[in-house]
């Protein structure tokens, strides 16, 4: 399979390059960190299909900050949505036959403990501008389905984490604030709000979960990608402290809480694990570990 990740570069795009060599598949990578187009440059993008004709596209890239999604809604929606309109023109008018568009489940907002878990058909209710914006790309790839029979799996990944991942994100940012104690001799971690609970699953699983979609998925369907699994972000927090070298304590700094934290999210995967037979094999323990000796490591270079 001859494929093109948007994307690249990013957390989730290094391990899902890796994964598809791994089984045999020809690559091409694009990154705007090496000299890739812009999401924004339709030129660009039509350049960058030209010159690899993937059969398969894997996009990625685009702007994952929930948070700071607040501070700056307009470019966050211009990059997710019209970013996607971009790279799926490009895809149509240079042969690509199937795009696997990765959106998040962000997009299903504040759901009430009553109709957990969510499966595909929850209605959607953005609650930050980065799910409004994930959302128009999620209706970008089924219109480009039903009106230009562009082969697109629309895709929903709930939380996920592992080595590799950005400290603007939780898990990493508070086992990064732990390595660098170990380090300076530091006894507090500052964190944010730790009572929402997130339906987590290792990266390495999520990545598995694309590349069958992109052999079996259905066009123009929308499948979750998630554990089935909600965790406290408290106990993930506890987790890593007991990991730490020295002792330390948690402290709550208000400047790490967002205007808005859905309080419980969780997913069903039954339709991706009927249409592929996915189901999610890497425990949170091992991920949390791993993602503990990877800050250390990154510290140490």
């Amino acid at each position: 399979m001859r494929t093109l990740v948007t994307g690249a570069n990013g957390f989730v795009g290094r391990h899902l390059v890796a994964h598809l060599r791994a089984a045999g598949d020809e690559v091409i990578t694009t990154d705007r960190s090496e000299g890739g187009p812009d999401l924004l440059d339709a030129e660009g993008w039509a350049r960058t299909f030209a010159a690899a004709r993937p059969e398969v596209v894997f996009h990625l890239a685009g702007d994952a900050d929930v948070g700071g999604s607040w501070k700056h809604a307009r470019e966050t929606f211009r990059i997710n949505a019209e970013g996607t309109l971009v790279v799926l023109a490009a895809a149509r008018d240079h042969g690509a036959t199937r795009v696997v568009n990765v959106g998040s489940a962000d997009v299903y907002g504040k759901v009430p403990a009553d109709r957990l878990p969510i499966t595909e058909s929850h209605p959607l209710e953005p609650a930050s501008p980065y799910a409004a914006s994930k959302i128009a790309a999620d209706y970008l790839g089924l219109q480009a389905w039903l009106g230009l029979g562009l082969e697109v799996i629309r895709v929903r990944p709930f939380n996920h984490i592992g080595p590799g991942q950005s400290d603007r994100f939780v898990a990493p940012a508070i086992a990064m604030r732990i390595a660098r104690n170990e380090i300076d001799g530091g006894d507090e971690v500052p964190v944010g709000n730790l009572t929402p609970q997130r339906d987590l699953t290792d990266v390495r699983d999520v990545v598995r979960a694309y590349r069958l979609l992109a052999d079996h998925g259905v066009p123009g369907e929308v499948y979750n990608v998630c554990s089935g699994q909600a965790v406290a972000i408290s106990e993930i927090a506890e987790q890593l402290l007991v990991m730490a070298t020295r002792p330390m304590r948690l402290v709550s700094d208000p400047e790490l809480f967002r205007p808005v934290d859905l309080p419980v999210l969780v997913g069903d995967f039954s339709k991706l694990r009927e249409c592929t037979g996915w189901q999610p094999e890497i425990p949170i323990g091992t991920t949390i570990k791993d993602l503990m000796e990877d800050c250390r490591s990154r510290l140490s270079d």
